[in-house]
């Protein structure tokens, strides 16, 4: 979770009974599968092992499998060759038994027919809007009204408790910036690392390129590049004017064949090794590649050469600087963490032994929404929220323990002013209740209009005069034309009897009657449509099974769960 989310990861959430459950469900699901594998004596070979292995690209150089790649990428996971391929082994075991079941799934062409026949299923409507503002006049807002609402509703006037802290950030960045590495430190890089500055050779040249692969005849291909290579010999000035003439590469034939300069590793080989044996304005003889027959010269040569002190002397201060704050970070920051702790009264000796700033926020709540979190940056952390409002903060007016809100970036906060929990008063919310109340009665009113006239038009007890709007065609395949309500009350509709008569509420207080006048399907369903949804329904019904499997085996095998254990917070 920490790689996926990134910045936004947040070890309090996978803290929670439910996050705790699903994990601890994963692990016996994946035990009972390994049981029931061990009983139908499924296992996977050397030979599939060493295949699977040989073709994980990470661990290959050059298309080949590597061995030091491989050794590696082990180290780096903190394994042994034979801990990594014992779980391999298990994961492509349990492959067979999970693959088995997956793939079982099998969706019937009448299905399949039927579930296209819905899906693209058009209904001709036409609207009818009772919007609130059409009752403004019918409704009045008493104060006991106000008052009912206001006592029945105290939470939502609830001010939440508030806190200003001041605050120290150590982090690598903030290092970097007070480091300058010196000349002569500069100079000693330079020398010891020259190898890394040195800029490669590169070199220009133009070419004519005929085509092959496909339906294109190999020696036919040949025999034309052949010809054009005898012009160009004949007349190399003309060499440009020959590939504007004949060259198939449509990138480069407008202008003359050129490729500009490029250095090793840009072309493909072939290419490649001949362009740097050439001299410059030598042609080539024919060139095969995998795109077709080359003919190339040679146009420009840029030597490489060393580069400058000068020219990289950015380059290495920043390297320098980075080397040196990572190291000083990794030390500062546990004297930061000891520092705050032992010296619990005060910032101030943390900010001017690690020369930082003290900060200042404005107010913070104690449990802003996710939106509110975003916007308050360094301090947007429950884990930092969490400590600000703990009793070691507020009461004992201590420093917050120091916290990691990112890699390689502390903080550390104490509160300088709180304001406890309130109740805003009845005055302050009376006119925002009255709007609220009005809003909500004129709401109420279109919904009861609109839901007598709908039983007027279904019953056929008074002639549909309504003058009727928008009328169009809708399918449950384009959800975005209406609210997902509206569509919901049009599709679930009877039209065995049309016209038919549909209403919902649509938000904002409005409510919208629909009358569905024709129900129509396509004559032909795109076969490409068919196959994809058989595949889509064949995989849902492969899930289903083996769900049910798992289900099966939850049921034959003895599965205690410590409830106790998942509600505890201990980490």
């Amino acid at each position: 979770m920490r790689q996926v989310l990134g910045a936004s990861f947040r070890p309090e959430l996978m803290n929670t009974p439910a996050a705790k459950l699903a994990v601890l469900n994963s692990l016996v699901d994946q035990r009972l599968l390994l049981l029931e594998t061990a009983k139908g004596r499924l296992g996977a070979g050397d030979e599939l092992l060493r295949e699977v292995i040989s073709k994980i690209p990470a661990l290959q150089e050059n298309g080949q499998f590597s061995m030091s790649r491989y050794q590696t990428a082990l180290a780096a996971q903190g394994m042994s060759q034979a801990q990594f391929e014992a779980q391999l082994r298990q994961d492509l075991t349990l492959q067979q038994l999970v693959g088995a079941l997956g793939d079982s799934g099998i969706a019937s062409s009448t299905v399949i027919d039927k579930l296209l026949r819905i899906q693209a299923e058009e209904r001709q409507i036409a609207e009818w809007r009772i919007a609130p503002e059409q009752f403004a006049g019918q409704v009045n807002i008493t104060a006991p009204d106000i008052e009912k609402y206001y006592e029945q509703n105290l939470k939502r006037f609830e001010v939440t408790e508030q806190a200003k802290v001041e605050y120290l950030v150590l982090s690598l960045e903030g290092l970097l910036a007070q480091l300058k590495p010196g000349d002569g430190e500069v100079a000693a890089w330079y020398e010891s690392h020259k190898d890394r500055y040195q800029q490669a050779e590169e070199r220009r040249a133009s070419h004519i390129l005929i085509l092959t692969g496909g339906d294109v005849d190999q020696e036919k291909a040949r025999a034309r590049a052949e010809e054009v290579l005898m012009e160009a010999q004949k007349s190399p000035a003309r060499f440009a004017e020959l590939a504007r003439q004949y060259s198939q590469d449509p990138g480069s034939a407008e202008k003359g064949g050129d490729l500009g300069f490029f250095g090793r590793g840009m072309m493909v080989k072939p290419f490649e090794d001949t362009v740097f044996k050439l001299r410059e304005n030598e042609l080539s003889g024919l060139v095969q590649s995998e795109f077709g027959f080359h003919i190339i010269r040679l146009t420009g040569i840029k030597p490489g050469k060393q580069r400058l002190l000068a020219d990289v002397r950015p380059e290495i201060e920043d390297e320098l600087r980075r080397q040196t704050a990572s190291r000083q970070f990794a030390e500062a920051a546990e004297a930061f963490s000891n520092m705050v702790y032992e010296q619990p009264d005060s910032l101030q000796p943390a900010a001017e032994k690690f020369k930082l700033k003290i900060q200042q926020s404005g107010w913070l709540p104690r449990n802003p929404s996710p939106d509110l979190l975003t916007g308050l940056g360094q301090l947007g952390n429950q884990k930092v929220l969490a400590s600000v409002f703990s009793e070691e903060s507020l009461k004992n007016k201590r420093n917050t323990e120091v916290v990691e809100i990112a890699p390689n970036t502390l903080l550390a906060a104490r509160v300088i002013e709180y304001r406890p929990a309130t109740t805003k008063p009845l005055a302050t919310v009376k006119t925002d209740i009255e709007a609220l109340l009005k809003v909500e009665k004129e709401a109420a009113l279109a919904r009861a209009a609109g839901e007598s006239k709908l039983r007027e038009l279904q019953q056929g007890a008074t002639e549909d005069k309504l003058a009727w709007v928008s009328v169009r065609k809708v399918s449950r395949q384009d959800d975005r034309q209406l609210p997902a309500a509206a569509l919901k009350a049009i599709f679930r509709a009877d039209v065995h009897k049309l016209p038919a008569y549909v209403g919902a509420d649509v938000g904002d207080g409005n409510y919208m009657l629909y009358k569905i006048m024709t129900v129509s399907h396509p004559a032909k369903v795109d076969d490409n449509r068919r196959k994809a949804l058989q595949r889509e329904y064949s995989t849902i019904l492969g899930q289903e099974d083996f769900a049910a499997y798992l289900a099966g085996l939850r049921l034959r095998y003895k599965i205690d769960i410590n409830q106790s254990a998942l509600e505890s917070k201990e980490r």
